[in-house]
């Protein structure tokens, strides 16, 4: 059976069962094995595909601008389509990174390639090689793109003009969704500048020069600690412990928010999941320096450019192969791996127009529902360390039921506390709970000049408390904007707007970070949400808490 028609096969297998009402997948057919293998980063193979990589990219990037490949080229597909803190954000990553395995698979002349992954929470620091050659952004081999923005503009922007003008009438009405009715608009959020104020934004430019594309650096390779956090065992089993592939309650969501499209921008309907919000969006701005080089300008990792940096598309295989491990959890237990019903149909219809295939073609329409098995592009994950921990259900309640769901807060402008039942914390405490207690943390993200990205969420800590570090027992984590801080991407009125955003954030699991007061009394727990980094910055305004246990 060819990978195409596997792949329409179990969507079709899929969709029936959604008809029918059932949550099961097994209907779909018998996997054969991929043909290719992509195998973490640390390992012997994934060394030897680096080295096919560097060739990809330094092909890549000699290639002329008008050229679909062109490595910058390649990076405004990102820019002008992405989508993030919605439900299309793992699919349409697929869709980008499985072209460009593609793309580098011919260009590197290895017929074997497949892309390495980078499990950040096995190795917190840049990979081994990602510090070499066409491997950094920081490297001569971009000098003559990245050399400086008046380099960058006169090389990419005639090109970018000309693609733009050839659009079809669908992929400007995508555009005009995304906020770009005009190039120009487009543009300004590669030098950062807001047509409402007159002036750049150096934060928010998506072009990075050369000798500061990546913050970190072979002398400082490794995560700060809050970004340690952000990747650690714990997160990541709280992110893949939802059963729903799409929850209105992101708690218990696989996914972010569901939006009218996948180029709608983040609104007051943006609801983060926990694998989006923490490990995608804290290792992204890691890299690119944020809370360091505050306020900017930051590295390429920080921005919608961030494919100028290679290790991008590692970063975003691991995040496409949590996807698998969770989908597999998912037919392990018997449970649907996707939506039901008409949300099933919205997600699969929705059309992709502006990816370029391994041949240099332009893909055209495609939908989503292309990409929702890896057998679109015959590809399988090498097996990780912790994926049989993973995939393990946890154990249920004996005796004791979680508590109803959600647990108020009411928030009073800078905190918000709920009374939560003292067996409730201490089933969360001994890890008994079948998901960690969550809170759901609403904050208005800072609009106008604001520059702060990034901020800490504390549990029951004293009022005077206003910076925390990553062991205190009064931290819960840091919630983290990847992007530009204005509410549209192309800034058209969007200056003085603050937007409601949403984030799953899982509870430590730290006796001091709760005052166990009283055998059976409600448990006071105060939510307080600060800036990270910038201690003279103004606190976020605090919109709403909710505790979660399930």
């Amino acid at each position: 059976m060819g990978q195409f028609e596997q792949t329409r096969r179990v969507f079709m297998a899929t969709t029936a069962a959604a008809a029918a009402g059932t949550t099961a997948f097994a209907a779909a057919p018998a996997r054969t094995a991929p043909k290719y293998t992509r195998h973490n980063v640390t390992s012997p193979k994934g060394q030897e595909m680096l080295k096919s990589y560097a060739k990809g990219v330094a092909a890549m990037l000699a290639l002329p601008p008008e050229h679909p490949h062109n490595w910058f080229r390649n990076a405004f597909v990102h820019l002008m389509d992405c989508p993030h803190g919605n439900w299309w954000f793992y699919v349409w990553h697929r869709g980008f990174i499985g072209y460009f395995e593609e793309t580098i698979r011919n260009l590197s002349g290895n017929p074997e390639f497949a892309l390495p992954y980078w499990d950040w929470t096995e190795l917190p620091r840049i990979p081994e090689g990602l510090f070499d050659g066409p491997l950094t952004p920081a490297s001569a081999a971009f000098a003559p793109t990245t050399g400086n923005l008046n380099i960058f503009t006169n090389k990419m922007k005639p090109a970018m003009k000309a693609y733009w003008d050839n659009l079809s009438s669908a992929q400007r009405s995508q555009l005009i969704k995304r906020g770009y009715k005009t190039f120009d608009l487009m543009w300004n959020d590669v030098t950062g500048y807001s047509p409402s104020a007159d002036a750049g934004i150096s934060g928010n430019m998506a072009y990075a020069i050369t000798c500061g594309s990546r913050y970190l650096s072979p002398d400082n390779p490794g995560f700060d600690a809050k970004t340690l956090d952000a990747v650690s065992p714990a997160k990541i089993a709280a992110g893949l412990a939802p059963v729903d592939f799409y929850n209105e309650d992101n708690t218990r969501s696989f996914t972010s928010s569901k939006t009218p499209s996948h180029n709608t921008a983040p609104s007051g309907a943006t609801k983060f999941s926990v694998l989006e919000g923490f490990p995608h969006n804290k290792v992204h701005n890691c890299i690119g320096g944020v809370g360091a080089v505050d306020p900017g300008p930051y590295g390429s990792m920080t921005n919608f450019l961030s494919p100028v940096d290679p290790i991008f598309f590692m970063h975003h295989a691991n995040m496409d192969r949590l996807w698998d491990v969770w989908t597999r959890k998912q037919q392990a237990f018997g449970l649907p791996i996707l939506p039901t019903g008409d949300d099933l149909r919205t997600l699969a219809e929705e059309p992709f127009l502006f990816y370029v295939n391994g041949k240099g073609e332009y893909v055209g329409h495609s939908k989503a529902g292309a990409y929702f098995d890896t057998a679109v592009f015959d590809y399988g994950y090498a097996p990780a360390r912790d994926d049989g921990r993973l995939l393990t259900p946890r154990p249920k309640l004996k005796g004791r039921k979680a508590a109803p769901a959600p647990i108020m807060a009411q928030p009073d402008g800078q905190g918000a506390t709920a009374a939560v039942p003292r067996g409730v914390i201490d089933d969360h405490l001994a890890d008994r709970l079948p998901a960690p207690l969550i809170a759901q943390v609403t904050i208005a993200r800072p609009g106008g000049y604001s520059t702060t990205r990034e901020f800490d969420v504390l549990i029951n800590a004293p009022p005077g408390v206003t910076h925390v570090e990553a062991d205190s027992p009064y931290y819960a984590g840091t919630v983290s904007f990847f992007g530009p801080i204005m509410a549209m991407h192309g800034d058209h009125e969007g200056m003085e707007m603050s937007v409601d955003t949403t984030f799953a954030v899982p509870l430590p699991q730290k006796p001091q970070a709760f005052n166990l007061l009283g055998a059976a009394a409600p448990v006071a727990v105060s939510i307080r949400v600060i800036p990270a980094h910038d201690r003279d910055a103004a606190a976020p305004v605090l919109k709403g808490v909710s505790l979660h246990s399930y």
